[in-house]
């Protein structure tokens, strides 16, 4: 009987002991998680937070997401057609650039697709964002806001003053303008405000079928370019779901 792909020892090099005990084990649990899924997907997250990821995943019990580093997953799936686990796997492989992900799920791919066509989630915006519109208040008082917070609405810009203990805004002032880049200043305004500008969502690169091989999700260009407004991951370290 032909020794199978899967068997193949991987070696990780430039790494201490836990690192490469966490690859190994990534490793192996990409593997033994292709004997239960019929499809891979490579996602990228838009404005990633962990605690809507954990909603996903609990919405999604029945597959099951990978994050960690692009190059072991990469090694995981295999980089080339020599050391593809299965067929093809490594079109896959070549796809995991920038912040991505796997969803390793038996649901029929077109209601995946449509799923997270449709899926996103309203959030605030963190510091670089670029705006999606312009937010602008209009001069007077600031009634949902209690008075004690009157000296740290000023120090974030927002030009305040204290009116028989209402906050006053003493002229009209744009907190930010579409197109341009948010700064920690503007980004806690629009929370202190509960404008949430930013959207939680995931886009779909492209998948693997078993039996079909690699297809590219049609929506997404040759150029494979990074998502706009991507988040940063708010734990690097986070392994994934045993899910």
């Amino acid at each position: 009987m032909p020794k199978s792909k899967r068997d193949k020892k991987v070696s990780l090099t430039k790494t201490n002991k836990k690192g490469l005990l966490l690859k190994q084990k990534t490793i192996e649990d990409v593997r033994n998680s292709l004997n239960k899924y019929e499809h891979i997907f490579v996602f990228t997250v838009d404005n990633m937070r962990n605690t809507k990821l954990k909603d996903l995943r609990n919405e999604w019990k029945d597959s099951r997401f990978f994050f960690g580093k692009n190059k072991v997953m990469a090694i995981a799936l295999g980089k080339s057609k020599t050391d593809e686990v299965e067929d093809q796997l490594n079109l896959l492989s070549k796809r995991i650039k920038g912040q991505c992900g796997l969803l390793m799920t038996n649901r029929d791919v077109p209601d995946v697709l449509k799923f997270f066509k449709e899926y996103s989630e309203p959030d605030y915006a963190r510091s670089g964002f670029v705006a999606t519109r312009d937010v602008v208040l209009q001069q007077g008082p600031l009634e949902d806001f209690s008075h004690t917070i009157e000296p740290h609405l000023r120090k974030l810009g927002l030009p305040t003053s204290l009116e028989r203990g209402v906050i006053h805004l003493i002229k009209e002032y744009q907190v930010c303008k579409k197109g341009n880049v948010l700064s920690p200043e503007q980004a806690s305004i629009l929370k202190l405000l509960g404008i949430q500008i930013a959207k939680f969502k995931v886009i779909i690169k492209c998948h693997w079928t078993k039996g079909k091989g690699f297809q590219k999700d049609v929506e997404v260009s040759d150029d494979d370019e990074e998502v706009e407004n991507e988040g940063v991951l708010e734990d690097e370290s986070m392994e994934e779901d045993e899910t």
